[in-house]
């Protein structure tokens, strides 16, 4: 099991790279804009869950090899960035009846949201490429199994994007209520999330492979 001392160096470097903006975040930003605090926290539980299975595959040695792979990094690349440009354009062109939704206050169908959320998080190439890269350099050998201590390292970097990106979640949720006295103004932030999501998917189209 990881030292203690390597815990909490683990931990602070995940929070500077977890804090600052990035694919988890805009995902989350998005969802939550375009379906309220509900949908945007249980986009995150799903989207760790979703990461989390990349920690089992790269402590098993599955996750190195996709990376080391052009030709299945690729793949795991641009299936992600695609089923995120799909639920952005869904997002955008279901936008009036979400906007009834809003305003009528009808419950999401939140398993539906968890589903997409753990694909889009299972099939994030940026964070493949982190757990590959960044997870092998706090495991020794003298502190037992590494693969026991990449998935410890994994489910606390998870554990720390979850309470991060919740609070972009609620943020982003808290704005949208007040959108929502307005079928107008949830057209329109519906529109943007679905717009983020799918330019979200075009940054991860061009993700490179980890070195």
């Amino acid at each position: 099991m990881p030292s203690p001392t390597t815990l909490l160096t683990f931990a602070a470097a995940a929070f500077v790279l977890i804090v600052i903006p990035g694919p988890s975040v805009l995902f989350t930003l998005g969802r939550s804009i375009a379906l309220g605090r509900a949908a945007g926290i249980t986009s995150v539980a799903g989207n760790t869950l979703g990461s989390l299975g990349l920690v089992a595959a790269v402590a098993l040695g599955v996750g190195a090899l996709v990376a080391a792979s052009d030709v299945a990094f690729t793949i795991v690349k641009f299936a992600g960035a695609a089923y995120l440009v799909y639920l952005g354009v869904r997002t955008i062109l279901q936008r009036k009846a979400k906007a009834a939704v809003a305003t009528d206050a009808s419950p999401a169908p939140l398993r539906r949201i968890f589903g997409q959320a753990v694909i889009v998080g299972f099939t994030n190439p940026k964070t493949l490429a982190f757990f590959v890269a960044v997870l092998p350099q706090f495991a020794s050998p003298d502190a037992g199994p590494v693969p026991l201590q990449l998935g410890i390292l994994g489910l606390l970097f998870g554990l720390i994007a979850f309470c991060s990106d919740s609070v972009w979640a609620l943020i982003a949720g808290s704005a949208r209520d007040w959108f929502a006295r307005s079928p107008r103004r949830i057209e329109t932030l519906s529109a943007t999330g679905g717009a983020m999501m799918i330019a979200l998917g075009g940054v991860l189209a061009f993700a490179r492979r980890a070195t």
